[in-house]
């Protein structure tokens, strides 16, 4: 899954018959994490669900910022579905919570606690009336659900799937999760059938893209990060895209994925389609050294990388095991400033939450 802790930087995906196998934007530390982007803004009987962690080391850690309101409020990525039908984190600040697992899923709920908070254009995704109860153990998040949970449309089935489980695995101390209805393990979704593997991660994948590909069973999944909204506001969308198994620097592949935006979207890429690497990336104790051409400079005839594109870069990165730290230079110079200017000499970290804009 991604890299849930902040990694640093000197700068998953199955279609929905592959669930069988199986994004002010950025809070945190000023000095270490991606400033944001100029532009990018269970029963009948509700007695018998639990309403209990067993773990409660998935709570969020405090971000320790200065005048923060950490004692009242935690922030927490909450999966919705934007005007285009994407599935999109969305950071909010929500009550703080000894259960906090059970209240992500509970801030998904249609016409529940988060209908205040939704920016324009998102909508919630577990039907409205649902109950939830959230059991972790051994990084397993068993989600149970009430009967009002089957009250979707079969078009929203998967994007369900998917923002419980990207909601669910922000957390440190889930990995995996499972599925219940009314106390009873579900091997499918109750409405469209849309298989459910005993242990669902995010390697199953979000907003899952095959237009290009012909031949999907030799292929894997690779997750980047594109810019979606409007001029209002814009955010990081996650969309998991499909190459060939027989691809082994997933690194190459990641930058090259982002030089192209999904087949028949609205969504953006800050990366020239000419932006490549003059060499092989090198990865070593978890820091992966990028050499760019000066392509991936965009407009800036100074050597400036902008904001949009270390963004996309620490993001998408991040995602692949074993990568915690990014490291950029153009053709073979350190040398880069970002697009206010400042050098990149410092660890950038990949936030903790994504999306954190004002609504």
């Amino acid at each position: 899954m991604s890299n849930k802790s902040k990694v640093t930087m000197a700068v998953t995906i199955l279609a929905s018959s592959f669930w069988l196998s199986g994004c002010g934007l950025f809070g945190g530390e000023e000095k270490k994490e991606i400033d944001p982007p100029k532009d990018v803004s269970l029963v009948e009987d509700e007695s018998s669900l639990k309403e209990t962690e067993t773990n409660g080391e998935e709570k969020p850690a405090t971000d320790g910022e200065e005048g923060a309101i950490e004692s009242k409020t935690v922030k927490t990525e909450l999966y919705l579905i934007d005007k285009s039908g994407y599935v999109v984190p969305q950071t909010m600040e929500l009550p703080k919570s000894e259960a906090v697992a059970k209240q992500a899923l509970d801030y998904l709920v249609d016409n529940g606690p988060v209908t205040d908070k939704l920016p324009n254009g998102f909508r919630a995704v577990i039907p409205a009336d649902t109950q939830i109860s959230v059991n972790i153990k051994d990084g397993v998040a068993v989600a149970d659900f009430s009967p009002e949970f089957k009250n979707y449309q079969k078009e929203d089935e998967l994007k369900i799937l998917q923002a419980i489980t990207w909601t669910l695995t922000q957390f440190d101390s889930v990995d995996k999760i499972q599925m219940r209805i009314n106390g009873e393990d579900i091997s499918e979704m109750p409405v469209n059938g849309t298989p459910i593997d005993e242990n669902i991660s995010r390697s199953s994948g979000i907003n899952i893209d095959t237009s290009d590909v012909v031949d999907i069973s030799n292929t894997k999944a690779l997750t980047v990060y594109y810019v979606g909204g409007d001029e209002e506001y814009t955010y990081y969308v996650p969309v998991t895209r499909r190459i060939s198994e027989t691809v082994s620097d997933n690194v190459t592949a990641v930058i090259q994925e982002l030089t192209k935006s999904p087949s028949g979207s609205n969504l953006q890429t800050g990366f020239m389609s000419d932006v490549a690497l003059l060499d092989e990336p090198k990865v070593a104790e978890g820091k992966v050294s990028l050499n760019f051409n000066e392509n991936i400079l965009g407009s800036f005839k100074e050597k400036k990388v902008s904001q949009e594109v270390l963004d996309a870069l620490v993001l998408s990165l991040t995602e692949q095991k074993g990568i915690e730290s990014v490291e950029v230079q153009v053709q073979g110079s350190a040398d880069v400033l970002n697009e206010e200017g400042k050098k990149l000499s410092e660890p950038v970290v990949r936030p903790e939450k994504v999306n954190t804009g004002s609504f």
